[in-house]
């Protein structure tokens, strides 16, 4: 059996994947800003290192990673949890996964990586300028909710390319790790219950995110996605972005994603 961090694992989706590890006799190990065995900040590349230590020193094998920690609070924070968070903590594992038998990372995305978002921000986080793309961020979140969104919006495109481009690296593929990202659509948690509950609320929500096949997830449907891209499953899959949307993608990106792509930022005519 085998021994799987999970961050975010105090709450939703991360506790979700730590039942069905347990469920299946394998160790969840959570990490998670409270509520969790290792409490850490992961916002910051200190928090990320002294986690990671903590971690290894009680369990020395770790065969992988569920890197589910993130936020929504459309400023700043997001970029540092959501993108950098999510990409430094599987950087930090990755020399005990490339020890095990068969390493595997994911990262909790999001179906707002489908949305139009901000191509300087996605710039400037795909190419590590972590200042730039913090103080971008803040004047984004000082214009108002809706400009800030992009925050959030921007955390999940980055990340997911990023999972696209890093897998097939050498830093990945070339160690025998797989990398992968599951990317889900409205999911009914306490975070969303009041803005479900009423029928503008449900609007708003899918009708950024549509979802005509079963509405919105419950955080074990993403969790059971998680699961399976780190616990021997997925031997040969890599690179791949999994939408656990209700159809959002297929409504999002068209039936056709293999000819003449057009950007999700470009305004239809």
């Amino acid at each position: 059996m085998s021994t799987i961090v999970v961050t975010g694992m105090g709450s939703g989706i991360g506790a979700a994947c730590g039942q069905i590890l347990e469920e299946r006799g394998h160790t969840p190990v959570g990490v998670d800003l409270r509520g969790a065995e290792f409490e850490a900040d992961l916002s910051s590349p200190e928090g990320i290192a002294d986690a990671v230590a903590r971690v290894v020193e009680k369990y020395p094998q770790i065969d992988g990673v569920i890197a589910n920690a993130g936020t929504q609070s459309n400023s700043p924070l997001d970029l540092k949890v959501n993108f950098f968070g999510a990409r430094d903590t599987v950087r930090a594992f990755l020399p005990y996964l490339e020890k095990a038998e068969n390493g595997r990372a994911v990262i909790t995305a999001s179906c707002a990586s489908l949305q139009p978002s901000d191509p300087k921000l996605v710039q400037l986080l795909l190419d590590d300028q972590r200042e730039e793309a913090l103080a971008y961020g803040k004047e984004l979140a000082a214009q108002g909710p809706m400009q800030g969104y992009a925050n959030y919006a921007c955390s999940k495109r980055a990340i997911a390319t990023w999972v696209r481009r890093a897998a097939v690296s050498e830093e990945f593929a070339g160690r025998g790790v797989g990398l992968n990202a599951v990317g889900p659509g409205v999911v009914a948690t306490p975070m969303t219950k009041e803005l479900l509950s009423t029928e503008e609320g449900r609007k708003q929500a899918f009708g950024a995110l549509p979802a005509p096949y079963h509405g919105a997830s419950e955080a074990r449907d993403i969790a059971d996605a998680l699961v399976f891209f780190v616990t021997g499953l997925s031997r040969t899959i890599t690179g791949q972005i999994l939408y656990i949307d209700g159809g959002a993608d297929a409504i999002l990106r068209g039936e056709d994603i293999w000819h003449a792509p057009k950007s999700m930022d470009t305004p239809a005519r």
